[in-house]
């Protein structure tokens, strides 16, 4: 007796140290497979994969428990897009909006009609007899002068039936000997002689005082005539241009000396068969194994011989930053076809230079590349018909120091709605191009929809009201 109530405790004992499965499942099977394997020495090749499937079986058993007892919490899900900003804590300066991009139908220009003065060559068509005149980032002049002579919907030859006067005068064409750029010490001289002549042959200046003539200024600081900022606000507005309208690329936001005239921003002009060439070997819907792009110039010492900062230390800033970080291809050096990188591109780079705008701006949308704007305050070409903040990202100069966080962030939440709606939109890229015969909604015809409501400064017969017969 004392022997069996001996053994008996002995094993009470031993199954005491055994550890207890309240409910033997699947783990308590895993334990049980492998210890029968381990101790007998009978692990076969078939064996070891039956223990692998239940290891990662396991596993995926393991981790579906943690989630629901909510002892590992998955990551959020991605806010919806009408809710994500970019804020001042990832240094960006725009919310960047569910996409609800609508298009209103301006078929008609409201029956506008401009008059063309035919001035004599030395204003505008001598100066084609160089090449880059009608090719080069200012060339707005010459291409809107090109289109509205096209034109038989809009252009009249009733200087009475006019609603507005365009005065083809090209300044942007006088091209420097020493460093190839446009020189426009005589601009203001040219205009005034051209005003001169037009006011002396014909009586429509004089009528209006010039408030329903229109004039071109695609230049650094547009009707200020001058490179450089502060020369150009010292000089402000050309006199003779301060009652008509401008067409200009510069604009900012709050108030200039060299926007004080009824301006129009326009875009910078690219040759559409460059971008239709770029797109032949690229498509807009090709691969894009650049992250972010700029090619162009970036000063290590931003202080120039003048004593002014280049690009407010802003390139510079980008260089010494992001030179050698692998996501970033930058390059200091021209290339002829750096079109095909921005093609390649997902983010370009756009800095402000000695101006806050930037040619890169329609290359990159052109393109299908999000343009990434970088100037502080800028005014963009044509808001009412192009939705900046649902295709591009805007950074402020002070937040370049973040700029690789800020485009990793957007890369995994807004990009492709960003991407989509650049690409979607055909008429987005189109407002931003001239061609020598308009198109509709093409950046001439943006120009004459941008008049069109402007017509409280027209004097044409047309427009004034219907005399009473009492």
């Amino acid at each position: 007796m004392i022997s069996q109530s001996s053994s008996q405790n002995t094993t009470r004992q031993s199954e005491a140290r055994k550890p207890k499965f309240k409910n033997r499942g699947f783990f308590y099977m895993m334990i049980r497979i492998m210890r029968g394997h381990y101790n007998q020495g009978r692990a076969s090749h078939r064996d070891l994969k039956a223990l692998l499937i239940c290891f990662f079986l396991s596993l995926y058993l393991l981790s579906a428990f943690l989630f629901a007892a909510n002892w590992i919490t998955p990551p959020p899900p991605p806010l919806p897009l009408s809710l994500t900003t970019v804020n001042s804590a990832l240094s960006s300066s725009r919310a960047l909006f569910e996409s609800s991009i609508t298009r209103t139908n301006h078929d008609s220009l409201r029956d506008l009609k401009v008059y063309v003065y035919e001035l004599p060559a030395r204003y505008n068509s001598e100066w084609l007899s160089d090449e880059r005149c009608g090719k080069h980032l200012f060339a707005s002049e010459v291409a809107i002068h090109r289109a509205l002579l096209a034109s038989d919907e809009v252009r009249t030859l009733d200087q009475y039936e006019a609603d507005f006067f365009f005065v083809p005068v090209y300044v942007s064409c006088n091209f420097s000997k020493v460093n190839g750029f446009p020189a426009i010490g005589h601009a203001r001289s040219l205009i005034s002689s051209a005003v001169e002549l037009i006011s002396t042959t014909l009586p429509f200046w004089d009528r209006s005082g010039g408030s329903d003539h229109v004039f071109v200024a695609s230049h650094d600081f547009g009707s200020c005539f001058h490179t450089m900022e502060d020369a150009a606000m010292a000089d402000g507005v050309a006199e003779v241009l301060r009652m008509s309208i401008v067409l200009q690329t510069f604009g900012v936001k709050h108030k200039h000396p060299c926007q004080e005239v009824k301006n129009v921003v326009v875009p910078p002009y690219i040759p559409p068969e460059s971008i239709r060439s770029t797109l032949e070997r690229w498509p807009l819907n090709g691969r894009r194994d650049i992250f972010a792009f700029f090619r162009g110039k970036m000063e290590v010492h931003p202080k120039n011989v003048s004593g002014r900062f280049y690009s407010r230390a802003v390139r510079t800033k980008i260089w010494n930053k992001y030179n050698g970080d692998r996501r970033f291809y930058l390059r200091r050096q021209r290339f002829a076809g750096y079109q095909s990188e921005i093609a390649r591109s997902i983010f370009c780079l756009c800095p402000l230079g000695w101006a806050p705008w930037s040619p890169r701006l329609v290359e990159s949308v052109a393109l299908g590349c999000v343009p990434v704007i970088i100037a502080d305050g800028i005014r963009l070409p044509f808001p009412e018909a192009i939705p900046w903040p649902e295709i591009s990202l805007t950074v402020s100069e002070n937040d370049v120091g973040e700029l690789g966080r800020i485009l990793d962030h957007v890369a995994k939440t807004n990009l492709t709605a960003i991407q989509d709606n650049i690409l979607r939109e055909p008429a987005i890229r189109r407002a931003l191009m001239f061609h020598d015969e308009m198109e509709q909604g093409d950046a001439t015809w943006q120009v004459l929809r941008s008049l069109s409501q402007m017509l409280d400064r027209s004097h044409s017969a047309r427009r004034l009201p219907a005399v009473s017969s009492q």
